[in-house]
């Protein structure tokens, strides 16, 4: 079926076209919120949120802006960045096991196994080691501008220009 139309339909609120998107859509989602939220049951209890949330919100998608996925995206990694800044979320992992943390300390160069869950792990890993360290901090990670200028030692304007440089780049070499 056309995209183009099922989120035209999407916006009409016909489940049918909800259900499809969210066949489409779920499993990508569901890897950029559990790279942010590190528990898949919280993952998937956002995911669907986010899923609702765009239902309600449909009307706010324009085609002239970007892509449904990219809208969609963006949903999901804010509201996986909001449930890390919950009092529930920060007060569930405040007495956790120092044995959860093992597998999931990474380094700034090196993605995450689950960020090939949207296919992007190949692209990413082709852009310039500046690119790689901005958008791994920003999109994999869940951290803000200047948690990422903090970390990286960088002015926040200069986060901000790699940024949308380097989204840029991979935009160009995703859609090649």
């Amino acid at each position: 079926m056309d995209l183009d139309l099922l989120v035209k339909q999407f916006q009409n609120k016909d489940e049918k076209a909800f259900e499809s998107l969210y066949k489409m859509y779920s499993e990508s989602m569901h890897g950029v919120i559990f790279n942010i939220v590190r528990d898949d049951a919280i993952a998937e209890e956002v995911m669907q949120d986010v899923f609702i949330k765009a239902w309600h919100k449909a009307d706010n998608y324009d085609a002239k802006k970007g892509r449904f996925f990219t809208w969609l995206l963006n949903i999901s990694r804010n509201a996986a960045i909001d449930k890390t800044r919950s009092k529930s979320f920060k007060k569930k992992k405040q007495n956790l096991n120092a044995d959860f943390f093992v597998d999931i300390i990474e380094t700034h160069e090196s993605l995450d196994r689950s960020t090939d869950a949207i296919g992007i792990a190949k692209f990413v890993k082709k852009l310039a080691e500046k690119c790689k360290a901005v958008i791994e901090l920003l999109y994999f990670k869940g951290f803000t501008q200047q948690e990422a200028a903090e970390a990286l030692e960088m002015p926040i304007g200069t986060i901000k220009t790699r940024n949308r440089n380097c989204i840029k780049d991979l935009r160009e070499m995703v859609l090649k």
